[in-house]
């Protein structure tokens, strides 16, 4: 059954959301994520004592779902499997656009009675064309309206990102991090079993929502690959795609079977086919967030030669080591530009053939360091970084911002900061220089490492689309 937009649409930004069989057995999880619902919000419960409680959260309890008097866009159903098909046949009758299956128990169980409830449930979904998200899965966040995976998510504001993850989990902390480093989500989805609505379907509705301008995937496997190669081709045509593949090893691919049911593949073929499709492969979660916080904020990257400054000493031995590393270079300046550094660079505890350290004098002559490599032809790319404890001091964390937004009007080359830290009382301050920095569209990030591997990643993504 291919998904049906319109009812995805219904689904993602509902008006009428209902829970059925949530209980003080898991402290009413999916109510209280709920809270900040902004339409009509129902339970649906048979246990009186969980009614009483729910009925005393202000909320509308009953016994049905063809009781609820007014059509329903979403339901999230936490019910025992046993319990299923009666709350499937009722969602049926009430025509409901999406079903939310939390309900685990299904073919990750590896069981014949698991296997056979799955197969059960595709077969009536597919006979009525009721579209379910899981089962075993988180379902659906849309801060915007306020329907939340779990109640610790943020709601009332959005952002950029889609988010497609077989895995609950790994949805709800990739949406975390990705609020803390400033890049917020427009839609997510756990859909974990993906036994009628699949990756495949997510992806297509993704790629043509004009809000969503990157997507960050999760996935364990695919079922069915020539569907999903056309279906990540098209997307990756569209904007940028990120890909991170759990279960490239063995053991990974043994634990899978167990999380979501999902066939293990080569991971060799997986990222042949990744890259023949225009995405980016990425191994873990802080990967992809960074990698879609460097697409979302940076222009199109269409070098590898990076020019860096603010570091200073043995920094830029670590720095030099790293961007290398990671496939981009630090070439030498223009002598032109190493002729205006002369005329005012103090070389006591600082060098600049690229990194151009800042040492202690220096640091005062930032603006003009930085105009000079931004305005240097062999440079594609700045990356300025900056330690956490000397933008604690005299106010110098708004004067960098404020220098490096006004670079970024002054250039078309990508520009993005790295703060490090060293100590748990700076991370305050870390924290307010990076939310500073991304709302001023300067992509920032907390080590050398991530830095690099971010502005690596975006480079392939535009190289890869190019070649197209």
């Amino acid at each position: 059954m291919k998904a049906d937009f319109n009812k995805l649409d219904r689904a993602f930004n509902p008006k009428t959301l209902v829970v059925v069989g949530d209980s003080n057995r898991n402290d009413f999880q999916w109510l209280r994520a709920q809270s900040t619902f902004k339409g009509k919000l129902y339970s649906v419960q048979v246990n009186p004592e969980s009614i009483r409680a729910i009925e005393a959260m202000g909320i509308p309890n009953y016994t049905r779902i063809t009781d609820i008097p007014e059509p329903v866009d979403l339901v999230i159903v936490s019910v025992p499997r046993a319990a299923l098909p009666q709350v499937l046949e009722d969602c049926i009758r009430k025509e409901v656009a999406a079903v939310h299956l939390f309900t685990a128990g299904f073919s990750e169980t590896e069981t014949e009675e698991g296997l056979r409830a799955e197969a059960w449930l595709k077969q009536r979904a597919e006979e009525t064309g009721l579209h379910v998200i899981g089962p075993n899965c988180m379902g659906i966040f849309n801060p915007r309206a306020g329907n939340r995976q779990f109640p610790q998510q943020y709601a009332g504001t959005g952002g950029p990102l889609g988010i497609i993850s077989q895995s609950g989990g790994h949805a709800v902390n990739m949406s975390l991090m990705a609020h803390m480093f400033g890049l917020d989500v427009h839609k997510s989805v756990s859909f974990g079993n993906g036994t009628v609505l699949d990756s495949c379907d997510f992806l297509e509705y993704f790629a043509q929502d004009p809000d969503i301008k990157v997507i960050g995937m999760y996935l364990e496997g695919v079922k069915d690959g020539e569907r999903f190669m056309k279906a990540l081709k098209a997307a990756t045509a569209r904007k940028p795609v990120v890909v991170w593949k759990g279960g490239r090893t063995e053991e990974g691919g043994r634990a899978i079977a167990s999380h979501t049911g999902s066939l293990a593949v080569s991971y060799a073929v997986w990222e042949a086919m990744i890259r023949q499709c225009g995405a980016v492969g990425v191994r873990e979660m802080e990967e992809l967030v960074d990698t879609a916080n460097a697409l979302t904020h940076l222009p199109p990257v269409k070098g590898t030669r990076v020019g860096v400054t603010g570091g200073s000493g043995g920094q830029s031995v670590n720095i030099a080591d790293t961007f290398a590393e990671a496939d981009l270079s630090l070439p030498r300046l223009t002598e032109d530009s190493y002729d205006r550094l002369r005329e005012f660079y103090d070389i006591i505890g600082g060098g600049y053939l690229n990194p151009v350290d800042t040492g202690n004098q220096n640091r005062f002559q930032m603006a003009r360091i930085l105009d000079i490599l931004i305005q240097d032809p062999h440079i594609d790319n700045l990356v300025v970084l900056a330690l956490a404890r000397m933008l604690n001091l005299f106010g110098r964390l708004d004067t960098f911002v404020e220098m490096t937004a006004d670079l970024k009007t002054k250039t078309d080359k990508p520009i993005l900061t790295i703060i490090t830290y060293h100590s748990f009382e700076e991370i305050p301050v870390v924290q307010e220089a990076v939310a500073k920095l991304q709302a001023a569209g300067v992509p920032a990030f907390t080590s050398i490492e991530r830095g690099a591997v971010a502005l690596r990643n975006a480079y392939e993504y535009y190289r890869r689309r190019d070649s197209f």
